[in-house]
């Protein structure tokens, strides 16, 4: 069992945070999931609004792999840990900004579709 710990300590610090890049992106793909669709039930949801909310899921998860992608690329780059600490912490903080403000958004799309089509 302590072979394991330790080959695992070995490993490259790169591919720790591309794991942990995967694991929030995985997160903030459910929320914005959840956000818009307690978003678009709140203000009565139509079949437009449930098709456009299919298409906002699926260009945030496009959104997602170039993110992941990106990760791959700073593993191998062979970057300092200083510099991949600071990337991550400001990609994080986007994933997050980015998944739950752009779900915001869908309330005035809402209230809009709502005062137009009733």
């Amino acid at each position: 069992m302590a072979t394991l710990f330790k080959n695992a300590s070995a490993q490259s610090h790169g591919a720790r945070y591309a794991k942990r890049m995967s694991s929030h992106l995985a997160a903030a793909l459910v929320a914005f999931c959840l956000l818009q669709i307690a978003i678009v039930a709140r203000f009565g949801g139509s079949l437009i609004l449930h098709l456009a909310l299919i298409v906002a899921v699926g260009g945030f998860a496009m959104a997602a792999r170039k993110v992941e992608r990106r990760w791959e690329i700073l593993e191998a780059s062979g970057l300092s840990r200083a510099g991949l600490d600071l990337r991550f912490r400001r990609d994080v903080a986007q994933v997050w900004l980015t998944s739950l403000l752009s779900s915001l958004l869908w309330i005035p799309v809402a209230i809009i579709f709502r005062f137009l089509f009733g």
